[in-house]
């Protein structure tokens, strides 16, 4: 346990040349303030993409026909084909694992004819015709009504549940929509819920909220689909990758519609799961790249220290031959430098700290809250600053022990006759 006399001889030893003590301690402080700003900073990009897929399946894959092209079983490649509802069946019954299979179609969107019609309003929007496990797989919001259920898809009601752009493309301002009707294409589908979606493309993004969703037997009636499937959601259950299921249902696929195995060009599919994995093992890289980055630049700072702890034991060899002389071991002159080395390393390294602390807090200030930006909540948490501060102590460590060497190899008799 360290008195006060060693508390004082400690202050003085760092307050002799006070401005030398402080231009020795900025290395450490800006190495450290340069670490927890990296680490923030990786952290606030994380939490940003996090932000953009809260909601989302990110354990799904979508997946659509493409041309075929290998001959097989004496059908000729360049031929197309399309998904059935017998093909959602068997993906269901085959494939362990699975949570949410999903057919869908889907009619018109952006930058296609208006097809949507309500009174002497019209628009151009994506009608898609789904099941009610959709709305597990995409991040929507019930803001009016409710979503389409299982005895919408039984009876084959014709109801739509429609996003906040249709509501702006065909209500007027405070309309209620709820009971009223659209016509897609001639056809009427009564309004039962509205909705409000985030997801990839932000969470106020125009097109997400310009999207109508109806009844997959409806839509499959109404437009003549019979037992056609457009393309697929599939998600796979928790303890399960949809990367290493989806091998298993290419294979139905490529069983039902005579397609040669090894052509896997003739299924078009987007694996979230695989690219969220992507994105998460960036971040994993990217805060090593902090660490590196950070500990370089506190090892140049520990340099420093342990560069003027040696001046300071070379100015203090008289008084070490003194100590030496009146019974001080080896050890005590050994822990009075690495004390002093260790207890200046962590006083500029929490200084470094805070400052870094304050800065992230304004940088939070003026960050847009709920803006649609990779970048949120920049901040470090509990498990890095006792990081920090570890690598702080074994930095201070390392500064004073060379000095704390040359000042037990001092021998009392050479130490005395030094002026």
């Amino acid at each position: 346990m360290f008195n006060r006399d060693k508390w004082n001889e400690v202050i003085e030893s760092l307050t002799s040349n006070l401005f030398r003590t402080i231009l020795t301690a900025f290395g450490v402080f800006w190495g450290i303030f340069i670490l927890v700003i990296l680490l923030a900073a990786g952290n606030g990009l994380e939490n940003g993409v996090k932000q953009i897929f809260d909601g989302i399946s990110s354990n799904s894959m979508f997946m659509w026909s493409q041309t075929v092209s290998k001959s097989y079983n004496g059908l000729p490649k360049g031929r197309r084909y399309n998904f059935e509802l017998n093909d959602v069946a068997e993906i269901k019954r085959e494939v362990n694992g699975l949570k949410y299979v999903s057919p869908r179609n889907q009619l018109g969107g952006f930058g296609g004819d208006n097809n949507v019609v309500r009174g002497l309003k019209s628009g151009a929007f994506n009608v898609y015709g789904d099941y009610p496990d959709i709305q597990f797989q995409e991040p929507m919001k019930i803001l009016k009504g409710r979503f389409l259920n299982q005895n919408d898809i039984e009876n084959k009601r014709k109801v739509a549940v429609i996003g906040e752009g249709v509501i702006k493309g065909l209500y007027d301002f405070d309309e209620d929509p709820i009971g009223t009707y659209v016509k897609v294409q001639g056809v009427n589908f009564m309004v039962i819920g509205v909705y409000k979606k985030r997801g990839l493309g932000g969470g106020n993004a125009e097109e997400d909220q310009k999207q109508i969703y109806v009844p997959f037997t409806a839509y499959s009636q109404a437009f003549n689909m019979g037992q056609t499937v457009g393309w697929m959601a599939i998600t796979a259950e928790d303890n399960n990758s949809i990367t290493k299921l989806k091998s298993q249902v290419f294979d139905i696929i490529k069983r039902n519609h005579n397609i040669a195995p090894e052509d896997d060009r003739a299924i078009g599919n987007f694996d979230l799961f695989e690219q969220y994995s992507k994105v998460s093992g960036l971040f994993i890289a990217l805060n090593a790249v902090a660490y590196f980055v950070g500990i370089l630049i506190l090892l140049s700072g520990v340099i420093g220290i342990s560069n003027i702890m040696l001046i300071v034991v070379k100015e203090r060899t008289n008084e070490i031959g003194v100590r030496r002389a009146l019974g001080a071991t080896p050890w005590q002159i050994r822990g009075q430098v690495l004390f002093e080395s260790v207890f200046l390393t962590i006083i500029a390294g929490m200084t470094g700290i805070i400052f870094a602390t304050g800065v992230l807090a304004i940088v939070n200030a003026l960050l847009p809250k709920g803006a649609d930006i990779p970048f949120a909540n920049p901040s470090v948490d509990l498990v890095t600053v006792i990081i920090a501060l570890s690598i702080l102590i074994v930095s201070g460590l390392l500064a004073g022990f060379i000095p704390a060497q040359n000042a037990i190899r001092v021998k009392p008799v050479d130490a005395l006759r030094t002026e």
